[in-house]
C-alpha cells in the first residue's frame, strides 16, 4: 500500500509565506490529491509529466529517463535510491505520488465500461460544516429607510456531494454538486439551477491508441508556461525556488475542484497526428457572474455591459442571484506540440479565442486605460523547452487582441551534485490580456509587470540545504492602489536541516517591497507618489516524530509592515503548536493550539491548517486570541471512513467578529464540519 501524502508539510516546503487568500489553494490541493489518486507511471512517465510534480529537479529526471532506457521497466519505486541525485528526503516526497507498473498495464483489463464498474479506486465524499454562532446575515431582517435590510436567502449550512472513480493514464469519471452557507436549495433546470447551487461533471478518457485525451464536461487546460491556459497546479514563488519556476504541458485534466471560475465547460480532444506531433483541440461556453448595467448613452457602443467579472462563487443574497449566470462566455482554441523523439526538445504553438455575450467595459479610472475591454479576445503563443547537458531553457511568449504582448523565459542549470540555479525573465505589456493563464508573475494576473528572479539551493552537507531568491520587478503603468508606475523587490532565505529521515527543522527570513497608495491619514506628499510598504517576515519550523504513532509540529510565524519611511511599524504574529497522534489503523487525531496577535487587517497571518480530506483551511488571523481546531479520522471498516472537525478563534477585546453579514455577535466564532467517504 502506497504512503499517504503528508500535504500538510509539502504546503510548508513549498510555500514561502502564505500573504493573500487569492492563491487557489484548494486547486493546488486537488491536484496533489489528483497525483496521489492516479500516480505518475514511472515507466511510462514523459518528461513533461515528471516536471508537472514540481518535486523533481531536470537532472533527477533526466537520470530516471536514462536509467530506464539502459535497464528497462522498473521493478520497485526504490530503486530510485540507486539513481544518482535521488537522496532520501526526495524519494520520500515523491513516493505517494508515483507508481511502477507494466508498460500496458491497461492492456488486458477489458473495455472502459469494465474497467470503471471494476476499478477499486473510486469513492462518494458526503460533506457538512456549519459555523455555530448566529452571523447577521441570518437574523430577521429589519426595515431601513422602508425597505427590508439584506440577509441570505438559505440556511447556515454548507453541503457536499462528490464522487470520482478513476484510474492512471486510462480514465477519470466524477461529478461534484455544493451548496455554500447562505444559499439556496433550488431546482429549476430551466434557470440552470439543479438542487444545489454549483453542478460539476466530467468524463475523462486516456491512452486510445492515437486518441491521447478526451473529456467531456469540467475539465482544464495547461501547455506551455501557462500563458494563455494554466490549470491550477502553479505554485510560482516559494521556498522551492527551483523547480516551481517551470510550468509543464500537462495538457488536458480533468476538472474536480469547486472553485466556481477556474475550468472550461465543454469538450477537449488531444490527438496523436505524427509520431512527435500532438495536437489539442478544444471548445467551452458556460455562463459566468457578472453585473449587467445600461448604458445611459444612446451613442454608446454597447447599450449593455459589465464592467468586470465576479469570482466568489457566492449566490446568498437577492442581489447575488441577480448576477448568477448572466454572461455568456465562450472559449475555444488549440494547441500543437513537437516533441523530439529523446525529450529534450518541445516546441508548441496556442490559440486562444474568447467571446462574450456582453461587452466589459472597465470603470473610467486612470488605471483601468489599458485593461480588457469589449466581447472578444484573441490570444496566440509560441512556447519551447529544451535541455541541454545539464541545462534547461524554457519559455513563452505570446501576443493579444490589442497588440499586448506577454513573454516569459528561464533557466535551470546545476552547477554541480548539490548546487541548482534558475533565473527567469518576465514582461507583460500593460495591455496583455489573457483571461486563463496564470505565468510567473508578482501580480496575480499577467498584466502591466516586467521582471528578473535569481534563485539558488545549495546542499552543503548531508542533511542541510540553503535556498534563497531575488526577484526585482516593475509595474510600468498604475495599478489599483498604485496611482503612479512603481518598482519593488522579494527577498527570501531558508536554511533547512532534517536531523532525522522524520524531521525537518528550518528558519526563513523574507523581505518584500511593493508600492502602494498611502493611506488617507498619512503626511502629505509634494506628489501623489505611493509610499512603499514594506514587509518583513520570519518563519520558524519544526515538525519531528517522536513514535511512529505521534507528531509533533511547532511554527512561529511574524512579520512588521509600513507603508512608508515616516510611519511606524504595524506588526503580526502566529505561534503554533499542532499535535498528531495514530491511535491505531482505525482513529487518528490531530489538534492544533494557536496565539495570534496582529494590529490590523494588513498584517494578518495567514497558517495552513489540516482539514478533512479533500478541502482547504488557511484562515486570515488578525487582532489578537487563540485558534483551535481538532481533528478526528475514523476508518469505520474497509469501505467506510468518517472525519469529524471542530475549530474555533477567540478573540480578545472584540466584541464584534468578523463584519457585514458575515458578523458575529460576541468574542468566538465556531465551526464544526463532518465528512463521509464511501469506497465501493
Amino acid at each position: 500500500m502506497r504512503r499517504a501524502p503528508d500535504l500538510d508539510r509539502l504546503t510548508q516546503e513549498l510555500f514561502a509565506e502564505i500573504q493573500s487568500d487569492d492563491v487557489p489553494f484548494e486547486d493546488l490541493y486537488e491536484t496533489l490529491l489528483q497525483y496521489y489518486q492516479t500516480p505518475i507511471n514511472l515507466n511510462t512517465a514523459t518528461r513533461e509529466e515528471l516536471r508537472g510534480l514540481l518535486l523533481l529537479n531536470e537532472n533527477q529526471i533526466t537520470t530516471l529517463l536514462r536509467h530506464r532506457e539502459a535497464n528497462g521497466d522498473l521493478l520497485s519505486v526504490y530503486e530510485l535510491q540507486s539513481m544518482e541525485g535521488y537522496d532520501l528526503r526526495t524519494i520520500n516526497r515523491v513516493l505517494p505520488f508515483v507508481s511502477v507498473l507494466s508498460s500496458n498495464a491497461n492492456a488486458s483489463r477489458g473495455s472502459l465500461w469494465q474497467r470503471i464498474a471494476r476499478e477499486e479506486n473510486n469513492a462518494l465524499y458526503l460533506r457538512y460544516e456549519r459555523v455555530l454562532q448566529q452571523r447577521q446575515g441570518y437574523t430577521p431582517p429589519t426595515i431601513y429607510q422602508g425597505q427590508p435590510t439584506t440577509r441570505y436567502l438559505g440556511s447556515a449550512d454548507k453541503m457536499l456531494i462528490r464522487y470520482r472513480v478513476s484510474h492512471t493514464k486510462d480514465f477519470s469519471v466524477g461529478f461534484s454538486l455544493e451548496k455554500d452557507a447562505g444559499e439556496q436549495l433550488i431546482w429549476n433546470p430551466g434557470n440552470g439551477q439543479f438542487g444545489a447551487d454549483y453542478v460539476s461533471a466530467h468524463l475523462l478518457v486516456q491512452e486510445r491508441g492515437r486518441l491521447k485525451a478526451l473529456a467531456l464536461g469540467d475539465y482544464q487546460l495547461q501547455f506551455g508556461q501557462g500563458l494563455l491556459l494554466s490549470s491550477g497546479f502553479g505554485v510560482g514563488k516559494g521556498a522551492e525556488t527551483i523547480t516551481t519556476l517551470r510550468r509543464s504541458s500537462v495538457g488536458i485534466r480533468a476538472y474536480t475542484s469547486l472553485l466556481e471560475n477556474t475550468f472550461f465547460r465543454g469538450g477537449a480532444l488531444t490527438y496523436q497526428v505524427a509520431p512527435k506531433v500532438q495536437a489539442t483541440a478544444f471548445v467551452s461556453h458556460k455562463n459566468v457572474d457578472a453585473n449587467l448595467q445600461q448604458s445611459l448613452d444612446s451613442l454608446a457602443q454597447f447599450s449593455e455591459f459589465t464592467s468586470g467579472l465576479l469570482y466568489t462563487g457566492f449566490h446568498r443574497t437577492a442581489s447575488e442571484l441577480a448576477n448568477r449566470h448572466r454572461l455568456a462566455e465562450t472559449v475555444g482554441g488549440g494547441n500543437a506540440t513537437y516533441t523530439s523523439a529523446n525529450g529534450n526538445l518541445a516546441i508548441g504553438a496556442t490559440g486562444v479565442f474568447t467571446h462574450y455575450g456582453t461587452a466589459i467595459l472597465k470603470r473610467p479610472e486612470p488605471y483601468n486605460k489599458f485593461e480588457f475591454s469589449g466581447k472578444q479576445n484573441l490570444a496566440l503563443s509560441l512556447n519551447y523547452s529544451y535541455v541541454w547537458r545539464n541545462l534547461l531553457l524554457f519559455g513563452e511568449t505570446a501576443r493579444t487582441t490589442g497588440g499586448g504582448l506577454g513573454t516569459v523565459n528561464g533557466l535551470l542549470a546545476s552547477l554541480g551534485p548539490t548546487v541548482d540555479a534558475a533565473l527567469l525573465v518576465r514582461h507583460y505589456d500593460p495591455n496583455f490580456h489573457t483571461l486563463y493563464g496564470n505565468a510567473f508573475s508578482e501580480n496575480t494576473r499577467n498584466i502591466n509587470e516586467t521582471g528578473v528572479y535569481i534563485g539558488l539551493k545549495v546542499r552543503p552537507v548531508a542533511r542541510w540545504e540553503i535556498s534563497a531568491y531575488y526577484d526585482q520587478f516593475r509595474f510600468p503603468w498604475l495599478r489599483y492602489r498604485a496611482g503612479a508606475p512603481t518598482d519593488g523587490h522579494d527577498a527570501l532565505v531558508r536554511l533547512a536541516y532534517s536531523p532525522t529521515k522524520t524531521s525537518l527543522l528550518y528558519v526563513q527570513l523574507r523581505q518584500r517591497l511593493k508600492p502602494r497608495d498611502l493611506p488617507a491619514d498619512a503626511p502629505r506628499r509634494a506628489l501623489p507618489l505611493p509610499g512603499e510598504q514594506l514587509r518583513q517576515s520570519l518563519l520558524l519550523y519544526y515538525n519531528t516524530a517522536i513514535t511512529p504513532q505521534l507528531d509533533l509540529r511547532t511554527r512561529l510565524q511574524a512579520s512588521r509592515l509600513r507603508d512608508d519611511l515616516g510611519r511606524p511599524w504595524r506588526s503580526g504574529y502566529v505561534l503554533s503548536q499542532d499535535v498528531g497522534y495514530q491511535l491505531n489503523r482505525a482513529l487518528k487525531l490531530t489538534a492544533r493550539y494557536a496565539l495570534f496577535d496582529a494590529d490590523d487587517y494588513d498584517s494578518r497571518q495567514y497558517v495552513f491548517e489540516q482539514d478533512v480530506l479533500l478541502a482547504v483551511s488557511v484562515p486570515a488571523l488578525y487582532g489578537q486570541g487563540t485558534r483551535v481546531y481538532g481533528l478526528a479520522e475514523i476508518r469505520l471498516n474497509r469501505s467506510l471512513t468518517l472525519w469529524l472537525r471542530y475549530a474555533e478563534t477567540r478573540y480578545r477585546h472584540q466584541d464584534i467578529v468578523g463584519s457585514g453579514l458575515e458578523s458575529i455577535q460576541g468574542a468566538l466564532r465556531s465551526e464544526v464540519k463532518a465528512q463521509l467517504r464511501v469506497k465501493f
